[in-house]
């Protein structure tokens, strides 16, 4: 098999083998922290096959937790993320990554490890397990229970019969792991869609947006009920719209990407993607978030700060650059420092500018009509600074399942902000970043979906985390929105059949 590891790839492995010794090292610190990293660098040297120079070298700028408890949250999510895309490409790779780590671990100790090295050996071996899934393109599973779900693959097919051109689902219940796609990849091919491919999430895009904002809150460095003009002063906006009036899109702020007025009427912003050619004509053009927020700032507001609702792509634009100016550093390093990083999402990329999309990745297609003529063009590949930090990222369903268990499970959060981010507002039942919904057999999901051009992608978990549904789809979009209902029918249906049999837990 082949083995192709891209410059974050090799950041991974090298982050969750060297991390290994590192939290060996930390482990032991009472006697002999220095000779058990010696030890543990030196085995890593024993790495064969292709990845042997790649672990040779120690990784550069990746700064590790100085606790072992911080260093666990770090370096066992990379491991198993190390093993899952290396089980991917190469078994035989993946299995030397797992014994190179192992021996470093074993090196680390020289017959001399205390519980608490120990348990550290114990739980980087479950991680590097953890990976035992193998991949394919329909009903991949990593529990001998879940094998047998005809009806998720029903209902994904249905989706495709509906008129989306390929759907990847991911389930995680108490059955195990299920993974499996339907329809095509790329219009005029046979090739289904890659059920861990790679995805514009869209609007997804704001919970983990949502997720930073409130990670600076825990640190202390943003308030959540301060007014935003305290840290943007540059905008003059008003003063009684708070941080967590952008969290909750309650600021009634304008859409930038286009908004109604009171009457009904349509009252257009940037060309985004129901403006047609516009649109496909302009979408590689780099817009700065300053100039989409001046410019929805330029509109009149919806009403009064803090008195309705109003979902507007603006709020979240907004609270990218309040990141960005209390941390000094761009919003994706952020993400990476707090999110990715810590949680090993090797998948998930917030772009800054870039228009492609890594590979694997189903095609994504948008329709206009010219001269009397009906043009399907490839969209896959644009622009996303258009919508910004309200939806321009990039994952995985992987990586979504990933983030939204941990997120929900406690992991990212402080129990009292993650209370906060599920308490919804009345109107709309949004919480700060996240939608909480009735889910159909009672109780409570989790959710925020994101449409982007051709592109799509579910996210729904119960409010703990335990449960989870995770999906991508691709199909062709267009002024007219034709598949809208078509993908509100759809997700309605797939909830229906993972939440919608058991009783779930109400948000606290």
């Amino acid at each position: 098999m082949s083995l192709t590891l891209t410059e974050q790839d090799r950041l991974t492995l090298q982050t969750a083998a060297w991390g290994a010794v590192s939290l060996m090292s930390a482990a032991g610190a009472a006697g002999s922290a220095h000779r058990a990293a010696t030890e543990g660098s030196v085995a890593l040297a024993s790495a064969t096959g292709r990845i042997g120079h790649v672990l040779a070298k120690a990784p550069k700028g990746v700064k590790y937790g100085k606790t072992v408890a911080d260093l666990a949250d770090q370096v066992l999510p990379a491991l198993t993320a190390a093993m899952t895309l290396l089980k991917r490409q190469d078994p035989a790779e993946a299995g030397d990554f797992r014994r190179t780590v192992l021996i470093a671990v074993e090196a680390t100790t020289r017959g001399e490890a205390g519980p608490a090295m120990t348990e550290m050996a114990r739980k980087i071996t479950e991680a590097l397990d953890v990976a035992s899934a193998t991949s394919g393109s329909r009903g991949v599973q990593t529990d001998a229970a879940a094998q047998d779900r005809p009806e998720l693959q029903k209902v994904i097919q249905e989706i495709v019969d509906s008129g989306f051109t390929g759907v990847s689902l991911r389930v995680h219940d108490k059955r195990g792991e299920w993974a499996g796609s339907a329809g095509v990849a790329e219009l005029g091919q046979n090739t289904e869609p890659p059920v861990d491919g790679h995805v514009r999430i869209g609007s997804n895009t704001k919970t983990f947006t949502a997720t930073v904002v409130l990670q600076l809150v825990a640190e202390g460095r943003i308030a959540l009920d301060s007014s935003v003009d305290d840290y943007l002063p540059e905008f003059g906006l008003d003063r009684r719209i708070t941080v967590r009036m952008l969290l909750q899109h309650t600021s009634g702020i304008f859409n930038f990407t286009g908004d109604f007025d009171p009457d009904g009427t349509f009252a257009p912003g940037i060309p985004a993607t129901p403006a047609g050619k516009e649109w496909v004509d302009n979408r590689f053009h780099t817009y700065r978030p300053e100039e989409l927020v001046r410019l929805a700032l330029s509109k009149p507001a919806r009403f009064e700060p803090g008195t309705d609702w109003s979902y507007a792509n603006t709020n979240y634009v907004l609270a990218r650059l309040l990141i960005e100016k209390v941390t000094g550093r761009p919003v994706a390093e952020e993400m990476h420092r707090l999110i990715l990083g810590p949680l090993g999402l090797t998948g998930t990329v917030q772009p800054a500018g870039e228009t492609d999309i890594p590979e694997p990745h189903a095609h994504a297609y948008y329709r206009y009509e010219e001269d009397g003529q009906t043009l399907i063009v490839d969209v896959t590949r644009h622009n996303p600074s258009w919508i910004s930090s309200g939806g321009d990222m990039i994952s995985t369903t992987r990586d979504l399942h990933t983030f939204i268990s941990a997120l929900l499970g406690g992991k990212l959060l402080p129990a009292e902000l993650l209370a906060e981010m599920c308490t919804p507002e009345a109107k709309a039942g949004y919480g700060l970043g996240v939608f909480v919904q009735e889910a159909p057999g009672g109780g409570t999901v989790i959710t925020h979906n994101g449409g982007m051009a051709g592109h799509a992608a579910l996210l729904y978990s119960t409010p703990d985390g335990s449960k989870t549904l995770t999906a991508a789809l691709n199909y062709v979009d267009d002024a007219a929105l034709s598949l809208g209902a078509a993908f509100q029918q759809a997700t309605q249906r797939l909830v229906a059949e993972v939440f919608g049999n058991e009783q779930t837990r109400p948000a606290q």
